[in-house]
């Protein structure tokens, strides 16, 4: 089923607090930069790699996501943020939502670094954890549709390959040699394994865990009392057992890693849960 997004009027106050504070930071840093001037602000809180290696300016992987070059940049990404961000944010938490930011933060870094060691040119904006974002939207509503440019309606997940393309092939050409595009890169790529690899394993950890747990209770033995009513003896099992909870268990699974990603138990679990819910 195709879903189509639609964001109410921007309204700083009703913004969740992560969106919220990041705006604000980004603003404030512009702000200052403008303030200060742009030249020191970026050599000394933008990311220049030889700085970092060798100067062990340790905090400019940070710093350098609340600096832009100019009003539109900011704007761009301050936009972007919120209409990738929201429907993010609302998904995962504040907490988990931070969490991803800041590590496709640190891959655009990261990859910028690796690409440029000797490099005293700074890279500055938010930019790679915005293209993060761009991959983690996609990749939890693929279907949804997006209007590129205002104009032209195309998947998630198809803007997600399309903008992945173009960054590769300007970075590969050097066609714009004023924009990190393989900081956007890096940030997209962290995004992808991020959400492929650590969150499937963690499934997994949960899923192993619970089945743990599930074999204890299986193992202790349990003494009937005495004039229980038949009434709070089903609601006991229903309690303990919670079959939705394995459910909504597997159906986070599928949507983290596939179908092929279930095993012969969670299929046959599936089918008996889908044959119970046809309508008659």
């Amino acid at each position: 089923m195709t879903r189509i997004f639609r964001h109410d009027p921007i309204d700083f106050s009703a913004m969740p607090p992560a969106i919220k504070g990041l705006l604000i930071a980004n603003i404030i840093g512009f702000a200052i930069a403008k303030l200060v001037g742009p030249a020191m602000i970026n050599d000394m809180f933008g990311l220049v790699p030889q700085h970092l290696i060798f100067d062990r300016w340790v905090w400019q992987p940070i710093t350098y996501l609340f600096i832009h070059g100019n009003i539109w940049h900011l704007i761009f990404n301050l936009f972007a943020l919120w209409m990738f961000g929201m429907p993010v944010e609302a998904q995962w938490g504040e907490k988990e939502f931070l969490k991803f930011y800041f590590l496709c933060g640190l891959g655009a870094a990261a990859t910028s670094t690796m690409l440029g060691v000797h490099s005293t040119i700074p890279v500055i904006g938010a930019s790679g954890p915005i293209y993060g974002l761009l991959v983690a939207f996609a990749m939890l509503y693929p279907d949804a549709v997006v209007y590129l440019y205002f104009l032209i309606p195309v998947k998630a997940a198809h803007m997600a390959i399309l903008f992945g393309a173009l960054e590769f092939f300007a970075g590969a050409t050097g066609a714009t040699p004023g924009i990190a595009r393989f900081a956007h890169l890096g940030g997209m790529v962290t995004g992808y394994f991020y959400i492929r690899w650590w969150w499937v394993w963690k499934l997994n950890a949960k899923s192993f865990a619970k089945g743990l747990f599930r074999r204890e209770e299986e193992e202790i033995p349990v003494r009937p009392a005495a004039r229980r009513s038949t009434k709070a003896t089903a609601v006991m099992e229903e309690k303990r057992e919670d079959p939705m909870a394995e459910v909504d268990r597997i159906l986070d699974k599928i949507l983290a890693s596939g179908l092929e990603s279930l095993t012969d138990a969670e299929r046959e679990l599936m089918k008996r849960y889908s044959d119970r819910n046809k309508p008659s």
